[in-house]
């Protein structure tokens, strides 16, 4: 069963440049979220756009890459893991948070009216 695993692939545009923090053993962490994009046409024969948010977390060298070459707008591929994160605010609340773990990143060039994969840089 070693295809039924937790594996998350993405393409899509970053929203905002890379926010990288370094710790103490300089290690380093890039956040950054990722837009995709479904195009359909709806029961009614219209083309409906329908954008999805997906907050992305990379560590290490991947995460050195990703400051270095992401900016925001760019059109990346990212493979990783789908994390979830719980916790409890100041009034008690408890929260949920999905987000994906990034251990690799392709490049991404556009070709006609395709996305290719030109380069994947793997952490």
């Amino acid at each position: 069963m070693n295809a039924l695993r937790n594996r998350v692939q993405l393409i899509g545009n970053l929203g905002a440049d890379p926010e990288v923090k370094t710790f103490d053993n300089d290690r380093k962490m890039a956040k950054f979220p990722i837009a995709t994009n479904e195009v359909y046409n709806n029961s009614k024969g219209e083309k409906v756009q329908d954008t999805q948010w997906h907050n992305v977390v990379m560590w290490g060298k991947v995460a050195e890459i990703a400051e270095k070459y992401l900016k925001k707008g760019q059109e990346i591929a990212v493979e990783g893991k789908l994390v979830s994160r719980s916790w409890e605010t100041k009034e008690g609340e408890k929260t949920l948070r999905y987000g994906s773990s990034g251990q690799r990143i392709g490049f991404v060039r556009k070709e006609g009216s395709d996305s290719v994969i030109i380069a994947l840089v793997v952490g």
